[in-house]
């Protein structure tokens, strides 16, 4: 099967799951704030911290997802963007820092006002600290451990704990599709699953088919567009609309969806231009 034809089959099992479970798939526009994950303006913010979160605003975004405080305490973090009149509703921090430092960042988010503690990466984490490499099956299941008990604190601490995917989480391992294991044996009261639409579709599966297996579990998403370039592992990404990405069912799926967060993750023209398209294209978004 062409690439092309997988991905046109891969959106009508998607679309044709939503509406077998749903019984009829109504256009409906979105109901929840534009979101903006900051990683797209990394390289903006420290050079200009509070005018690059007031042009976040203006570029038509209302809630945000951090991703590092710039050395800055929450107080301040929080009172930037009080400013520029946004909210920060997530933060991203690696399974290692997690590991490491958990109670400062609880204390952190708690401070900044978070509603969501998001494992951005677990890559390089293994059961054996000393082991290197491809992560095992078994070192899959050590991490989603790992997830089970920082959810559980970080529900006693009245927020909640959600984890990120890239490929890596795509991978087959002895026959086992690792993302099937983290929705399997990650608890539903302490973990839910925030998905990289992009990085999914760019492994060749279906958002909305995970998505509608069980709803609830996706409370977040990252959208962006994609197209794949073939023969290499680095796709071109432009602006929302652009690409190959159909949103229409992963939006249909996702009935428990609180937060989407942009992120642009390269720019091929001006920055501004462009994270305004990716906010106008969410904003009149009908599915």
């Amino acid at each position: 099967m062409t690439i092309a034809s997988r991905r046109e089959f891969l959106k009508a099992a998607g679309a044709a799951a939503v509406v077998a479970g749903s019984g009829r798939a109504e256009a409906r526009t979105l109901k929840v704030p534009v979101g903006l994950e900051l990683y797209s303006v990394r390289e903006m913010l420290p050079k200009d911290f509070q005018g690059t979160l007031n042009q976040v605003h203006s570029a038509g975004y209302a809630v945000v997802e951090a991703a590092g405080f710039y050395n800055r305490s929450a107080t301040d973090f929080r009172k930037a963007m009080d400013q520029a009149g946004l909210r920060c509703i997530s933060a991203h921090y690696t399974l290692m820092l997690l590991n490491q430092q958990l109670d400062s960042i609880i204390s952190y988010a708690k401070d900044l006002g978070l509603e969501y503690i998001i494992c951005s990466s677990s890559d390089g984490m293994h059961r054996d600290p000393n082991a290197h490499g491809v992560p095992t099956l078994d070192d899959w299941h050590w991490r989603i451990d790992q997830f089970n008990r920082i959810g559980a604190t970080v529900k006693s601490a009245g927020m909640t704990f959600g984890i990120h995917n890239h490929t890596p989480e795509f991978a087959t391992i002895d026959g086992v599709l690792v993302y099937d294991e983290i929705m399997k044996r990650t608890d539903p009261k302490y973990v839910t699953l925030q998905m990289d639409c992009g990085w999914v579709y760019l492994s060749s599966h279906s958002p909305a088919e995970f998505i509608a297996r069980d709803p609830s579990r996706f409370q977040l998403l990252h959208v962006k567009d994609m197209i794949r370039v073939p023969g290499s592992d680095e796709p071109e990404m432009p602006v929302m609309g652009k690409g190959n990405i159909d949103y229409k069912p992963i939006l249909r799926a996702a009935t428990h969806l609180k937060y989407y967060f942009v992120e642009q993750e390269r720019f091929d023209g001006d920055p501004w231009v462009e994270l305004r398209a990716d906010a106008d294209y969410m904003k009149n978004f009908n599915f």
